[in-house]
Order: structure tokens, then sequence, then C-alpha cells
């Protein structure tokens, strides 16, 4: 599903902002980092699409269902902007992936015969511990 769906470039917004960290005198003149924001709610996804994405339980997604991403990973604003596109997709893709239920499993017999066995050792040692009488 996650193959059908096409991102218009008119409902990404892309802002470049300043990057954080080391980079000396550069990084106070060129803003090569990245925001970028997409409407979920407003965008032209599926809404069975835009319900899972919203599902999400992502920090990257605000309450008003718009979708913030900060790129400053390499020091091109074309590199950052390609990456944060990537990261969307991504997510995206995580969202529509269908969720695989879990089978529940128990121990095996041996596991349990183990377990036992350590906690009764541990008990002992335990026990040797004790106040030492005549």
């Amino acid at each position: 599903m996650a193959d059908s769906i096409v991102l218009l470039p008119a409902e990404i917004e892309f802002h470049a902002i300043r990057a954080q960290g080391s980079g000396g005198q550069n990084v106070n003149k060129v803003a090569t980092a990245v925001h970028l924001r997409f409407d979920v709610r407003a965008s032209s996804l599926p809404d069975e699409v835009k319900a899972q994405i919203l599902a999400l339980h992502d920090a990257r997604i605000s309450g008003g269902g718009v979708i913030v991403i900060k790129a400053q990973r390499f020091n091109s604003q074309d590199k950052n902007r390609a990456d944060a596109l990537a990261r969307l997709q991504r997510l995206i893709e995580q969202a529509t992936r269908p969720v695989t239920p879990r089978k529940p499993t128990r121990p095996t017999h041996s596991a349990k015969l183990k377990r036992l066995a350590k906690k009764a050792q541990r008990g002992q040692i335990k026990a040797l511990r004790g106040k030492v009488s005549d």
C-alpha cells in the first residue's frame, strides 16, 4: 500500500534554518538545516492512511496533525532536504505497514527445569549467608 502513496510537493513545506552543533563561523552564516512540515489532515492522502499516521505515537507528529522533521545531518541544504523527504516517506511506510499479531509462546519444559534449578541454587547460596552456630 505504501508503494501507491504519492506525496504532492505542494503539500510539503520546507524552511531553511541554521544547524546546531560544531562547524565554526560557517554555522552562524549559512542556513543548511531544513525543517519539513507536512499537514496530515490537510493532505491528499486517503482517510485510512491519515488515521494510521495520526494513530502513531511519534514525537514528530504534533497535536494538530502536523509532522515536523528537522534534518541537519549534512552540510548541504539539498542533502538535508532529501534526507527529510526520505524520513517522511519512511514514517508513512511505517504507519501503513500491516501489524502482524503476536503469537503467544510458552517456555519449554527444559527451560522451566533450568530456571527452577538456578532458583534452588541461588536459595542455597543465600541460606549459607546466615549466622554461624556451633
